[in-house]
């Protein structure tokens, strides 16, 4: 029920106040509801007007809110005091006192905002619902902090003030726990396991600590409860990465950051919890480093773009030195924008800046660089780049994008110039980074490679010229007669090579240009196995175990060279093709059966 002041003021929502039926008006009315006096010299017409007017019947308000914990947001204003113009009267709901017109205008606040879903104590836009005891107050409005639909005494949250609320009679209830952190979801048991899994799976080299995968369970299960104190303080502090150089297809070299075995660990952790966090948000075009999307993704989405879409100009844009010029601050801040845990932020801004060890000294990075190396640089490499993303997909532009490898499709050279500048432009003022010109270029598919593949005039994926050169530079190193290699060791070293090119190029539409090369490879097998003979005897033995008979094995003795004596029948009786596949040399046409 709502009181007036020309009301019975002693009616409240839950009942009556007690005493009041034994105490006079004066001594029983509160500060708030005293009548209003009427000033010395005030005429009576002028007091009239100050008069609070009464309603002429009492309205029933409708209360979305937990009266006596929290304040009352009343739902319906009095619609007879609405009709009759009252807006200046005073309603008082909840022991406090609104004017009719401050009600209207919430109830208008409230359809805005529409309906509320219950129990929802961390969502500040929700109303937590629950029964007033009887008797109980809330405290004054000074003490009430506003948060959107909601009133929360002390400047609580839904659920801490829940979890302070007493029952009306005197009983305390069982405090709520608080909803679990992202740290404390890290930290999980679960996830902890299958961290350790993927860290031992992976495997790699040591970092700066000298301590090897098959090494991270025993100090796990000795000091993981330390380990998941600090990450929940956030007092974990990682070590510097190593530095190692690993040789690229152009003649140079690559830095990669070796971090520790624990903090690739730590670092699983994280990826274990953001990576589905990011993942809704990430651009579809986007295929470089996420779950269940490749570079083969890639490549058949450019080859729909050029086929459906008919787009047969290319910019092919490639960033150069992306991970050692990733700003940390655009970074951090992108980051920010999802995580909202300083624990975990705290973490991964020092992955960052955790320096990198090489020659025996730390150097620290200069405010910009993600290592290469650790699990985490992948997704935060995809966080940064996808600022870039969403820009290509603002301005209509169909590409596709692996890590720093990105083509974009349009259908005019004239196009493909201006969106090659303006995208450079956007990309040094937005990102801080800089558009490789040697390596960037716009031209048509069929003459630009993209994740060592290539698009044929008729759309057709083929491997690409580069691509093909490396594989035979490779086959030359391989097979080279000087090395400190048996037979078994030169046919498991060739076939973990050629087993791993053919799973990635096969995807190739057009085969015959591999299975050209099966006789030149075979070639140098035959060429590396005779200089291995070391001599006419040696030659003339190995021959002979081959099954090789006269008149053939006079070609033994020849003087020609190796590369001459490799295509000699000789070598073709005593290594042939059956032999070779029988021991498991194997060539193309073997994978492909």
């Amino acid at each position: 029920m709502i009181e007036t002041n020309s009301g019975n003021r002693s009616q409240t929502q839950g009942g009556t106040r007690e005493g009041t039926a034994e105490r006079s008006d004066a001594t029983n009315r509160r500060p708030y509801e005293q009548k209003r006096t009427v000033r010395p010299g005030m005429g009576d017409e002028c007091a009239s007007k100050h008069e609070i007017p009464k309603l002429n019947e009492t309205c029933q308000v409708e209360s979305e809110g937990a009266a006596g914990k929290f304040g009352v947001l009343p739902r319906e204003t009095c619609t007879e005091a609405r009709a009759s113009g009252q807006e200046s009267a005073e309603v008082v709901v909840g022991g406090w006192k609104f004017l009719a017109s401050g009600l209207q205008e919430m109830e208008q606040i409230r359809a805005a905002e529409g309906p509320k879903s219950q129990g929802d104590d961390l969502n500040p836009n929700s109303v937590f619902k629950a029964s007033a005891p009887e008797g109980a107050r809330s405290g004054g409005p000074g003490k009430q902090k506003w948060l959107p639909g909601l009133w929360l005494p002390h400047g609580e949250t839904g659920q801490a003030a829940a979890a302070s609320s007493e029952p009306g009679d005197g009983r305390k209830e069982e405090r709520k726990e608080p909803a679990p952190g992202l740290m404390e979801k890290i930290v999980s048991d679960e996830n902890a396991a299958l961290a350790l899994s993927a860290v031992e799976k992976n495997g790699g080299a040591a970092g700066i600590d000298g301590m090897g995968t098959e090494q991270l369970r025993a100090h796990l299960e000795k000091h993981w409860p330390t380990i998941q104190r600090k990450l929940l303080e956030g007092t974990y502090v990682p070590s510097p990465v190593k530095r190692v150089w690993i040789p690229k297809g152009d003649g140079g070299q690559r830095p990669l950051g070796v971090p520790t075995v624990l903090d690739r660990f730590v670092q699983q952790l994280i990826l274990g919890e953001l990576q589905p966090l990011y993942e809704p948000i990430f651009s579809e075009h986007s295929w470089g480093f996420r779950p269940g999307r490749g570079a083969h993704d890639a490549v058949r989405s450019a080859q729909r773009i050029m086929t459906q879409e008919g787009k047969s100009w290319v910019v092919d844009m490639d960033i150069k030195g992306f991970f050692d010029h990733v700003d940390h601050d655009i970074l951090m801040r992108l980051v920010g924008l999802q995580v909202r845990d300083k624990r975990v932020l705290r973490i991964i801004g020092r992955c960052l800046r955790a320096g990198v060890w090489e020659e025996g000294r730390v150097s620290k990075p200069e405010g910009k660089g993600t290592p290469q190396g650790g699990p985490l640089s992948p997704l935060l490499a995809n966080i940064y780049l996808d600022v870039l993303d969403k820009e290509l997909e603002q301005r209509g532009l169909s590409f596709s994008r692996y890590a720093d490898d990105c083509n974009i499709y349009v259908g005019t050279e004239r196009a493909a110039q201006r969106v090659l500048a303006s995208i450079t432009k956007f990309v040094a003022q937005k990102l801080k980074l800089e558009v490789s010109a040697s390596k960037s270029g716009v031209d048509r598919p069929w003459k630009r490679k993209f994740l060592g593949f290539r698009l044929s005039p008729q759309g057709v994926i083929e491997v690409s010229e580069k691509a093909v050169e490396k594989f035979r530079d490779r086959v030359r190193m391989l097979w080279e007669s000087r090395q400190n290699r048996n037979s078994t060791q030169l046919r498991d070293q060739w076939q973990r090579y050629i087993r791993g090119w053919w799973e990635y190029y096969r995807l190739a539409g057009n085969h015959k240009p591999l299975l050209w090369m099966d006789g030149w490879i075979r070639r140098h097998m035959r060429k590396c196995f005779w200089q291995r003979w070391h001599g006419v005897k040696g030659r003339l033995n190995a021959l002979r175990k081959l099954g090789v008979r006269h008149p053939l094995l006079r070609g033994a003795r020849s003087g020609r060279g190796a590369w001459r004596m490799a295509k000699h029948p000789v070598m073709n009786k005593g290594l042939s093709n059956r032999l070779l596949q029988r021991y498991g040399f194997l060539c193309f046409a073997d994978l492909m059966g």
